[in-house]
């Protein structure tokens, strides 16, 4: 009888050390899927804290050289789309359990394209410049507002989705704009500062989501 107290007893002992050694691997495997959430959106509030601070000053050195398409009004047009490559990568690279990593890419892609574009269509003046800068603000607005609606589930996407919309429209009147009389690119180096808001709303918002989660 006693034997078999002892052999009833250890059996017990080594459920008991089963089941904490289950319970110890479910904590851990928690654990480790816990940054997989907490991350991507740290690293999205990170981007758009920085993408306001470049938005605004550029936007603000710009509308002070746009009145006259030289040298310096060019290289501006061009960094932009460049930084924005920049923010894709980096945007990638560090959500990609969180997003649509083809519209990134295809973000990339249009951004480096334009880049150059504006750089080619400067040659031919202020007008070749709208139009090129608001067929890429097209894109990248609905880029932007696709992958915001597939990120819904993060909070704070919503100032990204109104600003992908307004980014559309303001496309449209860049367009537009390169038939008038008398074209100017202020209109275009000002769109930066709403889009720069937005950004700062975004993170902002962000954060406190990622706090009730």
């Amino acid at each position: 009888m006693t034997g078999g107290r002892g052999l009833v007893m250890l059996e017990t002992r080594q459920n008991v050390r089963s089941r904490q050694a289950f319970a110890e691997r479910v904590t851990v495997t928690t654990t480790a899927a816990s940054p997989g959430i907490s991350q991507p959106a740290s690293a999205l509030r990170r981007l758009y804290f920085t993408r306001f601070a470049f938005a605004i000053v550029w936007a603000l050195v710009t509308i002070a050289t746009a009145k006259e398409i030289g040298p310096l009004t060019v290289a501006l047009f061009v960094l932009y789309p460049l930084f924005d490559v920049g923010a894709a990568i980096y945007d990638l690279r560090s959500t990609r359990l969180a997003g649509s990593p083809a519209l990134l890419y295809v973000n990339i892609a249009v951004s480096l394209i334009t880049a150059v574009g504006v750089g080619v269509a400067s040659a031919s003046g202020i007008p070749a410049v709208l139009r090129v800068w608001g067929a890429w603000a097209i894109v990248a607005g609905l880029v932007q507002l696709i992958v915001g609606v597939t990120r819904r589930k993060m909070g704070g996407q919503w100032p990204m989705i109104i600003s992908g919309g307004i980014s559309v429209l303001a496309g449209g009147s860049f367009i537009a704009g390169a038939s008038a009389a008398d074209p100017s690119l202020t209109n275009a180096a000002g769109y930066a500062i709403p889009g720069a808001i937005f950004f700062l709303i975004a993170a902002f918002r962000l954060g406190r989501a990622a706090k009730d989660n």
